[in-house]
């Protein structure tokens, strides 16, 4: 028989944060972002529930291709735009949006020859300081893509740094209106964070680009939960106990014997390590769900298997299923931004870091 592990991707989750986020900003059309294949849980198995989105922002020609393959023939919206010149001509022939952020990309577009115009969004850097031009800059790069034949719309386009902490998008929102107020075009500014914790009220934005809101993670946790942003889990990560052992007070767990038992005790034995994608930095104590009841790793990650503590489920012994992360049987979730905290990381790196050798299957 297979190994039981099992990821599984939940479309109605990824149905009700998109609308989550339409409620929130009611006004702005959406992008569903699915760079690094939809956060890991693969574009077509996410495409069904992100189809009511707007449009499809990603990062790459590939992924666009296959977006465009599952039939989606509305807006698709390259973040980093062209890489080369010949990118351009797909770009063309698979009607793409594409970001504008450096002098680089402009260049390319004057020597690219189309019959048809190109849709841009041209990036400020308000403060991020990865990509996009500098405020002084930004008009004169305006005029430049206006110039050019090869551009036909330009939309305006900023990133925020810290929408999700104490310093908040005041400032760059700041900056932001301050060099783009009288340029034409629509405006796309808001990532997860800053749609789900200050919009519509302390911004206008056309498009939002929600990300990791999409896929059921808190942008903010642990200030807010998923659960308190109206957010599902959209991923669940499950394995069964493959064995039990009774151990005594004393007897130590797992390589390096980084766990000594308190007292006696049972350990279930979980199909699942650090080669399927469970971060092997998770300490002892790292929440998990034995039978939809919450419980505690014990010792060391290995690389196929986790030791539980079954003191909270003594009736649960081999097949018995453990949640890592996700939705239980019996509906209970372990959010995933828990355990990317006992990790210190966060839910995206949990998606993005999925195992090839795990199965996926995807529940309507």
């Amino acid at each position: 028989m297979p190994r039981p592990i099992q990821a599984t991707i939940h479309t109605q989750g990824l149905r009700n944060n998109l609308e989550r986020i339409r409620q929130r900003a009611p006004d702005a059309r959406v992008w569903a972002v699915v760079k690094a294949n939809a956060y890991g849980h693969g574009i077509e198995r996410v495409f069904d529930g992100l189809r009511g989105a707007d449009g499809f922002a990603l990062l790459d020609l590939n992924e666009a291709q296959r977006v465009r393959d599952l039939g989606w023939r509305g807006p698709i919206l390259l973040l980093e735009g062209a890489f080369e010149l010949r990118d351009l001509e797909l770009c063309s022939r698979l009607d793409l949006w594409h970001t504008v952020h450096c002098d680089a990309q402009i260049d390319m577009l004057a020597a690219h020859k189309t019959n048809v115009p190109h849709r841009v969004f041209l990036k400020m850097n308000s403060g991020m300081n990865r990509l996009g031009f500098a405020p002084q800059r930004y008009r004169s790069a305006w005029t430049r893509l206006n110039a050019l034949p090869q551009v036909d719309e330009i939309s305006l386009m900023t990133h925020f740094s810290d929408a999700d902490g104490a310093k908040g998008v005041a400032e760059q929102m700041r900056v932001f209106t301050e060099f783009t107020h009288d340029l034409p075009g629509e405006r796309t500014v808001s990532n997860s964070a800053a749609t789900l914790r200050y919009a519509p009220d302390a911004m206008a934005s056309d498009w939002v680009r929600p990300g990791i809101a999409v896929y059921g993670s808190a942008p903010d946790f642990p200030e807010h939960t998923a659960a308190q942003w109206g957010l599902q889990p959209t991923l669940t990560l499950a394995a069964k106990i493959i064995a039990v052992q009774d151990i005594a007070a004393g007897a130590t767990v797992g390589y390096g014997s980084g766990f000594t038992a308190a007292g006696p005790m049972r350990i279930g034995v979980v199909a699942c390590g650090y080669a399927d994608g469970y971060p092997r930095i998770c300490p002892t104590g790292t929440p998990v769900l034995v039978d939809g009841v919450r419980t505690r790793t014990v010792g060391r990650v290995s690389m196929d298997m986790i030791t539980v503590d079954l003191g909270p489920t003594p009736s649960s012994g081999p097949g018995s299923e453990v949640t890592l992360w996700g939705r239980a049987v019996n509906g209970v979730v372990l959010p995933i931004d828990e355990v990317a905290a006992s990790a210190a990381t966060v839910g995206y790196e949990l998606m993005c870091g999925l195992a090839q050798r795990v199965p996926v299957g995807v529940e309507a």
